[in-house]
C-alpha cells in the first residue's frame, strides 16, 4: 500500500498521467484518476485523498470541509477561481497553481489573434472557401506601422508578447498595471498610463489579467464607448473580465472593429451565443495555453507543488498563506 493518495477531479488528459506518476512515485504516492460531475461525487474521490489535482471542476466549500485529510489541493493552470481559497485556507490546505508553464504559448495566441484580426485573416478564409474573391472592400484593412498597442496587465506573459510585437514598428505601447512601479514598465521599453489613457489612447488592447472581483467587467458598455473607433479588442486571460454583451454590441456597431477571443464567459461558447454570428471576431477554444511541451511541464510541477507540501516543505507557487501549525 503506497504512503499518499493522491487523485485527480477531472480527467482533462485522457487518461494520460505519466508525468505526474514519475514525480509522485518519488514519495510513494498513488495517483487515482477521476472524472466528476456533481459535488457528491468529488466529496466520495477527495475524502481520503493527502492531495488533490484539479483541474476544471469547481472546488467549492462544501467540498473541500470534507478533505480530512488533505494537506494540498494543485490546480493545472494560472488561475484559480474555481478553488474556494478561503475554504481551503480555514481547512488548512495549501492551494497552488503552475504560473509560469505557458508564458510562450498565451503569448504567441495573443500575438496571433492580434495579427488574424489586423489582417482579417478568418473573414478572407471562410469567404473564399465560398468562392468569394476581391474582398478588400468588404472589411478595411490599416498597416500596423504607427498604431499604439494596449496591455492591460504586464506580468510574464504580457512581458513576452511586448518583446515579440518589438518588431512590428508600434509608435508605442502603453501599460497599465497598478501593482507595477512605473519603472519595471519603463525598463521594458513601455509606456505606464492610466486605465482611462489606455482604453481611450490605444488602436488594439490586449487584456492580461487575472479574474478577480476587481477585474470581473473590468471592459464593459463605459469602456467600450470611451475606446476609439475600430479598436481591436484582444483576450487569452478570463472570459469574463470582459462583458461579454457589450463586447457584442461593440463588435456589431463597429465601435470595436474586430475581437479575437481565446476565453468565454461560459464555456464551451454556448450555441446561442451572438458572437457565432459575428464575422469580426475570431474565436478560439481556450487553447492558448496549448502546446505539447507545455502540457509536460503543467503536468510535472502541479505535482510537484503536491510533492513539495507532503514532504513537509512550502510548494514553490502557493496561492494561500498558511501557518506551519495550520497544515495537516
Amino acid at each position: 500500500m503506497s504512503k499518499y493518495l493522491v487523485v485527480v477531479t477531472d480527467d482533462r488528459y485522457d487518461g494520460r498521467y505519466g508525468e505526474e506518476k514519475e514525480v509522485l512515485g518519488e514519495i510513494d504516492a498513488s495517483l487515482r484518476i477521476y472524472n466528476c460531475t456533481t459535488e457528491k461525487e468529488a466529496v466520495e474521490v477527495v475524502r481520503d485523498a493527502d492531495g488533490v489535482l484539479v483541474n476544471l471542476f469547481p472546488l467549492g466549500s462544501a467540498v473541500i470541509k470534507e478533505m480530512k485529510k488533505c494537506r494540498v489541493i494543485s490546480r493545472y493552470g494560472v488561475g484559480y477561481d474555481n478553488v474556494d481559497i478561503d475554504a481551503a485556507t480555514n481547512a488548512g490546505i495549501w492551494v497552488t497553481r503552475v504560473p509560469d508553464y505557458a508564458i510562450e504559448e498565451v503569448s504567441d495566441q495573443a500575438l496571433a489573434l492580434l495579427l488574424g484580426c489586423i489582417r482579417k485573416i478568418s473573414y478572407k478564409d471562410s469567404k473564399i472557401r465560398e468562392g468569394k474573391w476581391n474582398l478588400s472592400k468588404d472589411q478595411l484593412i490599416y498597416r500596423i506601422k504607427g498604431n499604439v498597442l494596449g496591455l492591460v496587465g504586464f506580468g510574464a506573459i504580457s512581458r513576452v508578447l511586448n518583446r515579440k510585437v518589438s518588431g512590428l514598428g508600434l509608435a508605442k505601447i502603453l501599460v497599465y498595471d497598478p501593482f507595477l512601479d512605473s519603472t519595471i514598465i519603463e525598463r521594458e521599453e513601455g509606456t505606464p498610463v492610466d486605465f482611462n489613457t489606455i482604453i481611450s489612447e490605444s488602436d488594439y488592447i490586449s487584456i492580461h489579467v487575472p479574474l478577480n472581483e476587481n477585474t470581473r467587467h473590468m471592459i464593459g458598455r463605459r469602456e467600450i464607448s470611451n475606446m476609439k473607433r475600430n479598436v481591436i479588442l484582444i483576450n487569452t486571460s478570463r472570459g469574463p473580465v470582459l462583458d461579454e454583451n457589450a463586447v457584442c454590441e461593440g463588435l456589431q456597431s463597429g465601435k470595436i472593429g474586430y475581437a479575437g477571443l481565446d476565453v468565454f464567459e461560459n464555456e464551451p461558447l454556448p450555441a446561442e451565443s451572438p458572437l457565432r454570428k459575428l464575422d469580426n471576431v475570431i474565436l478560439s477554444d481556450h487553447s492558448g495555453w496549448y502546446s505539447e511541451e507545455a502540457i509536460t511541464e503543467l503536468k510535472k510541477k502541479a505535482a510537484r507543488n503536491i510533492v513539495e507540501v507532503l514532504c513537509g516543505k512550502n510548494p514553490t507557487y502557493p496561492v494561500n498563506e498558511l501557518k506551519c501549525s495550520q497544515n495537516k
